[in-house]
This record gives structure tokens, C-alpha cells and sequence, in this order.
């Protein structure tokens, strides 16, 4: 009989796929074996040609959800071994590795009901979990993953476990992080100085209590600690953001199943089969109100919502009868605490107790955010659930690591056709922070075995993650590739869709380094291949103070008054005479005033003019309120914007803008109009542009009414309108859009101009 020699490439470890392959092999009567190799999974399988060709059907159509495929070769072996059953093998080696590191998966609904189910050796076991669901990316030391590579390798099996890790047929087979109460991890709960006040079931009770009464609870998740309180209360939630200095952006909000998520919130079938995958990302859902606290979002017509993805949420929720904010255990601008000692230190005076257990988290994992449009999932935070699953970029080239951006820093490595973004490691203004990029790129090119040909940064020379590559650089010898902040947003949308199309790129956002010395944010950018010319912008206006005007949107409004109507008085009622005279000469000397093209500062400006906005809690607020006040018109008129010569002058839209203004028109009109002008704005650079493609990409798009407008009017006109979906259209998506420019650059021409 033929006998198959099967190699499938992608991510197909620890989605229990070995003992998927064993019982579709049993049932077709067919022998061999398979085992796992770094790059993936190897297969020889045996029988009759029909059973031959069902089992390769099956591994397409039949296989586990968590598993993603993305080569699948097979060929005939003449040597033919004598095979008297089907065996999983060892893991074995591979002279080429490509990423396949799996990601962390939601509690499976098997593992649930053993946990609820009296009687059943994992009865409310907070560490349940099988080879469909648990920790994967956040234990992982190295590859290939099994259990000896991973930090449960601290917990040897009780014999029952033994058994079922080592049983086929069991979905427990080769589980790495198989565990019960005998042999696997324990919780228990501890004051804010470290003192034991319980252990096991006895822990959780009491965390509830804490709950109950408004207190803070910091609790080691799966990727890393996370505050918590009652989401009913307001006073619980004032506490937290005192004591984590977030005044204002909003909490995310755990509810314990789809019907009482569903009381709060509006949920469509495609949102609650989001939130129930093996993904289980936070989903921005619109809010019913009168259940959950007034101040989780405050002003914010969308909650962040989603279900419990681990045993321990799953028991602690249970225990209560309502939902929980559950947010990063850090202070803002910096990575979540992920060790014991780290978490005392850091969150000792956020937290009144602390949950803790003794699995070591080995890397922060946050949770992903995301929406739903058009019935399809677009993330704005890639984390839990979906990193590091690689990305399939068809390139010809060499090995690639990209440093990313900033804010919202990830990076990525390509590598044997295949892309590979890290986790959502947040902003780099901490030393905690750099510290967590600095560990990501070694476990990177740990995991992988990879060494770079070529690097890739971003042109801003003060970033954190840009000096770090200037360091590798010249340590190893290495080219190192600039990209242009605002193309790397037009790449990553290119590499996620595998377009090689010339393309008009769209990115808007609040700011980026440009090559001419001015902030960029505003931006039409014509792009081919690895190459983009600056095709059309924003007409550029100052910012007094610079960064400043980032937390005072009223900053933005004086400086575009200033440059577009010469008007100064325009903004004067949004400052004392006292603030203005330093800021009237700042904009009259040039000083500390840098100029920008950027779409996020115009948000701002018209959101301080229209009486929405004058200062900012945190990034995006006033642009987000300007869009929500948009939201809430019908009116169908647009201010104006010529353009001209590739410049989008906003002069005739602020004039518009400023005598509606005078005329006592409704700040919710007026932002609706603004909405419409660019949305009319993009419709002018795509008929100037020419080409049939249009990419929408850029922090200012994921505001969903700004992205719908624009849509419309291109689609409209007939032009094909490409947006990332999977990738972030914001800084998180920059460090893929920086590798799949590296990847092609020739190493003489400049990328562009």
C-alpha cells in the first residue's frame, strides 16, 4: 500500500493536532506516525490510496479550531517501513524553523463543565485546561513546545495526569499545561504587604468578599496581573482610578456570560461568537447603561466587554452576582506586572489584596480589543489570543527584525516567509517599558534561531525602539533600514492583504517623524512596492508648545487659527490672558512651535473650537468625543477643503466652521460636518490620485464613523477600499509595515520621497 510523507507548516502545536492526526489516522485504518518539529508538524502515513486522500481532506477540513495551517506538502515514499499501528513520536528537529509558537487560548466550554461538575477531579480547579484551551505563549521558554520547555516543567505529574498526557485518545494528550489539584499549580490570596490570609478555594471567597465591599484586588492572571473591582460601584471605580492615576479612559468591563453581557450591552450574533472563541478578545460594544458604574467610561457611548477566558475569572465571577472592571495591574504608561515581587512593589499601593498562584507568567500578555464592522473582528490591540501567530508574507527575502514605533510598541520578525508580531507591549516612556522590548527581541530570535540580515526602526531618531536598533546595528554590522512612519502604516496593510498593487495610502493620525523636519500625520502617500512618494497633505500649522498641545487640544485650535485666518482671537475664549501672551509669542518667534500636517491635531482643534473639548485625560479623547457628538447628527452638510497641488488646505472649513460657531450652531452639527469635509477629502486625493485602490490606515481610523464616511464616498466612486482588519491601523501595526518594507529594499535607493 502508498505510503504519504506529510509536512503542514503553521501554527499546530499545543491545539492538541498530534491527537487529532492519531484518531483520523485510527479511523481510516491507517499506519505510521507524526511527530512535532520546530517549523511545524512531519507526518508518514499509510493505506489505502481512497483513506490516503480522505485523511489529507481531513487535515484541511477536519482540523482542531485553535490550529492555522498554512502549508501543507505531501509525496510518496518508495522505502516503505513496516508499520503495524499509528505511533505520536518525540518531537523531532528541522534545519529551517519558522514561527509557530501558539497563543494563548479561552477556557473551552469540555473544561468548563468539569470544572462546575461535583465529583470530577478538576471540580473547581482554577488551573483546568486541555490541548484546545489554557496557557501557550505565556509559558513558553522555548521550542519546540512541550512541557519540559515551558514553565510547568516545576509541576511533575500526579499519576493521573501522567496518564492522560500520555493516552492518545485523551484531549488531554501532550496538554502541556496539564494540571489538578494533586501536582499543578495553587492559588492564594495575600494583603498588600505579602501576608498568606488564605489558600485554595477559601482564597477566592474571600477575594470576592474584597469585591463586595469595594476594595481593589489585584489578581495574577494568565499573561500577567490585572486590577479588579465591582463594576456596579462608583466609588469602587473612583478608588481605582485614583490609585492607578487614570482619571479618565475607559475600564473594560468582565461579565460573567453572554446573557447578563447582553444586559448591558447591545450584541450582535457576530459579536457574541467573538466573544465566545477561543480568542475571547475585549470587543467595543454599544452600552445600554443603568447596570454597570457611571464613571467606568465616562462619556463614552461603547463599553469595552468581554467574557471570562480562564478558570480563575470563570470561579471568582461565579462567586459574584455582578461584573468586574478588569484592566492591567500597572500605572499608566507602563507594562503589566507579571512576578510576584514586581507586582508587591509596584502595585502595593494600588491594591488591597492580591491573588496570586505559582505558575510563572514568563512574558505580559494583555488582552486584545477589538470591534466588529460588517460582521468581521478588527483589532486595535493584537494581544491574547492572537499573538504570535505568524502572519504568511510571500517575500524572497532575507531575515527581518522591526523595532516598531513608540506607542503602542510591537515588533516583528520575518523569517522564512512568514511574519511574526509580538504581543501589544505598550508605550516606551518607562524604563519598565524598554526594558520589556529589549526582553521581547531576545526571545524573538531565542524562539526562532534566527539571525538578522537586516534591521528596521523608525525615522523619529529619538524613539526608544529606534536607538535600540542604532545599538544592534553597529554591534552586529548590520543594515539598518528607516521607514517613514506613515508608509509603514500603508505596508502593514499591504503585507496583511499580500497587495503588490500600487496603492493610495491614506494614514492619518496625530503624528509621525517627517523627512522634511515638520510633524506628519495628514498624509496621501502613493506606494509600490517598498518605495512611497508624498502625493498630497494636510496643510501644515503649528503647535504652540509642541507636545503639549497633545493634552490641550485648545493648543492645537490657537495655532491653526493663527496660520489659517490669521485670527488669533478665533481661540483667545479657550485660554486666560495670562496663558496667551507667552503662546502669542511662541507662534510669532517660531518657537517651540513645530509644524504639522496631522489629521489628529485637526480633530483636536475642532473639538476645543465647537465647546467639546479643551484639554485631554488621555490619548485620543477629544477626537473621540468629536466623533461621538458627530454620531448623534443627521445633518448631511460638509465644510470645505480645497486642495490643491496635493495641499489640503482647511482655511474655507475653519471660516465655515467659525461662523457657524458665531451663529450658535450645535457642536454636534458642526463635528457631523467636519466628519463629512474629510470624508469628501479622501474621495478628492483618490480621483487626483488615480488609483483604484485605496488603503485607510492610521490611528484617526479607528474612529468607525470618520472610517464608514470615507468608505462610502470611495466606494462609491467605484474604488476598492483596503483597511486593516487583523493588524492595528494604529502604532501597533507599524513594526510589520517596517519589516515588509526592509524585506524589499534593494540596500541602495532611498524608500522615498
Amino acid at each position: 500500500m502508498p505510503r504519504l510523507s506529510i509536512e503542514i507548516q503553521g501554527v499546530v502545536q499545543g491545539v492538541g493536532f498530534r491527537p487529532f492526526v492519531y484518531r483520523a489516522a485510527l479511523a481510516r485504518n491507517l499506519t505510521g506516525w507524526v511527530r512535532n518539529r520546530p517549523d511545524g508538524v512531519e507526518i508518514e502515513v499509510q493505506g489505502e490510496n481512497a483513506a490516503l486522500e480522505d485523511f489529507l481532506r481531513a487535515m484541511r477540513d477536519e482540523k482542531p479550531a485553535p490550529a492555522r495551517i498554512h502549508a501543507i506538502c505531501s509525496h510518496t515514499i518508495k522505502d516503505l517501513p513496516a508499520d503495524s499501528a499509528f505511533a505520536i513520536l518525540a518531537s523531532g528537529a528541522s534545519e529551517t524553523t519558522r514561527p509557530s509558537v501558539p497563543a494563548d487560548l479561552a477556557l473551552c466550554a469540555d473544561c468548563k463543565a468539569e470544572m462546575d461538575t461535583p465529583g470530577e477531579r478538576r471540580y473547581r480547579y482554577p488551573f483546568t485546561n486541555c490541548t484546545y484551551c489554557g496557557p501557550r505563549y505565556s509559558i513558553i521558554a522555548d521550542l519546540p513546545y512541550d512541557r519540559p520547555r515551558t514553565a510547568m516543567r516545576a509541576f511533575p505529574l500526579c499519576e493521573a495526569c501522567e496518564a492522560q498526557y500520555r493516552d492518545p485518545s485523551d484531549r488531554r494528550f501532550h496538554a502541556q499545561p496539564i494540571a489538578c489539584p494533586v501536582c499543578g499549580p495553587r492559588v492564594s490570596l495575600r494583603d498588600a504587604n505579602g501576608v498568606l490570609r488564605a489558600e485554595g478555594d477559601a482564597a477566592l471567597r474571600e477575594a470576592a468578599v474584597d469585591l463586595l465591599a469595594g476594595r481593589v484586588l489585584a489578581m495574577k492572571g494568565l499573561g500577567g496581573y490585572q486590577l479588579l473591582v465591582d463594576a456596579t460601584s462608583d466609588s469602587a471605580v473612583a478608588l481605582l482610578r485614583e490609585r492607578k492615576h487614570r482619571e479618565e479612559k475607559p475600564f473594560a468591563v468582565m461579565f460573567l456570560d453572554l446573557d447578563s453581557l447582553s444586559r448591558a450591552c447591545e450584541v450582535s450574533d457576530a459579536e457574541a461568537a467573538i466573544l465566545q472563541s477561543a480568542e475571547a478578545p475585549i470587543l467595543l460594544l454599544k452600552c445600554r447603561g443603568g447596570v454597570i458604574a457611571k464613571n467606568i467610561a465616562p462619556g463614552n457611548p461603547s463599553l469595552g466587554a468581554f467574557l471570562p477566558y480562564t478558570p480563575l475569572h470563570e470561579l471568582l465571577l461565579g462567586l459574584l452576582d455582578r461584573p468586574l472592571v478588569c484592566t492591567s495591574g500597572n500605572l499608566s504608561d507602563e507594562p503589566m506586572c507579571i512576578n510576584d515581587d514586581e507586582a508587591f512593589e509596584r502595585l502595593g499601593d494600588v491594591a488591597d489584596a492580591f491573588l496570586v498562584h505559582n505558575r510563572p507568567v514568563l512574558r505580559p500578555v494583555d488582552d486584545s480589543v477589538g470591534r466588529v464592522e460588517g460582521g468581521a473582528l478588527h483589532l486595535l490591540r493584537r494581544a491574547r489570543g492572537f499573538a504570535p501567530l505568524p502572519l504568511s508574507v510571500p517575500l524572497d527575502a532575507p531575515v527581518v527584525l522591526a523595532f516598531g514605533g513608540h506607542m503602542k510598541s510591537t515588533i516583528t520578525l520575518l523569517t522564512g516567509g512568514q511574519a511574526v508580531v509580538s504581543q501589544h507591549l505598550g508605550d516606551l516612556d518607562s524604563p519598565q517599558g524598554i526594558a520589556l522590548l529589549s526582553r521581547t527581541v531576545k526571545d524573538f530570535l531565542n524562539f526562532f534561531q534566527a539571525a538578522p540580515a537586516r534591521l528596521a526602526c523608525d525615522l523619529h531618531p529619538d524613539y526608544a525602539s529606534t536607538r535600540m536598533a542604532e545599538r544592534m546595528a553597529k554591534a552586529r554590522g548590520l543594515n539598518l533600514v528607516r521607514v517613514q512612519h506613515h508608509h509603514a502604516h500603508v505596508a502593514a496593510c499591504l503585507a496583511e492583504l499580500d497587495l503588490q498593487e500600487p496603492v493610495l495610502g491614506l494614514a492619518w493620525d496625530g503624528s509621525g517623524y517627517g523627512p522634511d523636519g515638520t510633524v506628519w500625520g495628514g498624509e496621501a502617500l502613493l506606494v509600490e512596492g517598498p518605495r512611497f512618494s508624498r502625493f498630497g497633505h494636510l496643510r501644515t500649522f503649528p503647535l504652540p508648545g509642541g507636545e503639549r498641545a497633545v493634552k490641550e487640544p485648545r493648543r492645537s485650535a490657537l495655532g491653526l487659527c493663527w496660520e489659517l485666518v490669521h485670527d488669533e482671537a478665533a481661540a483667545a475664549d479657550l485660554f486666560s490672558t495670562t496663558e496667551l501672551r507667552p503662546l502669542h509669542r511662541m507662534l510669532e518667534l517660531g518657537l517651540r512651535s513645530p509644524r504639522t500636517s496631522s489629521i489628529g491635531r485637526l480633530f483636536d482643534a475642532v473639538a476645543a473650537l465647537v465647546g467639546i473639548r479643551v484639554g485631554a485625560g488621555f490619548e485620543g479623547q477629544a477626537a473621540m468625543a468629536l466623533e461621538f457628538a458627530a454620531a448623534e447628527s443627521n445633518d448631511d452638510g460638509a465644510y470645505r477643503i480645497a486642495l490643491e497641488g496635493g495641499i489640503a488646505d482647511t482655511s474655507p472649513l475653519l471660516e465655515e466652521l467659525l461662523a457657524d460657531r458665531r451663529q450658535g450652531t450645535d457642536s454636534a452639527t458642526m463635528a457631523r460636518r467636519f466628519h463629512t469635509a474629510l470624508a469628501d477629502l479622501a474621495l478628492a486625493f483618490a480621483e487626483s490620485a488615480g488609483r483604484e485602490d485605496v488603503i485607510l490606515t492610521g490611528g484617526c481610523f479607528q474612529n468607525q464613523l470618520l472610517a464608514a464616511l470615507c468608505t462610502e464616498k470611495l466606494s462609491g466612486r467605484g474604488f476598492r477600499v483596503r483597511r486593516p482588519a487583523l493588524y492595528p491601523p494604529n502604532d501597533g501595526g507599524i513594526s510589520l509595515g517596517q519589516a515588509w518594507v526592509a524585506a524589499q529594499w534593494d540596500g541602495q535607493s532611498d524608500l522615498g520621497v
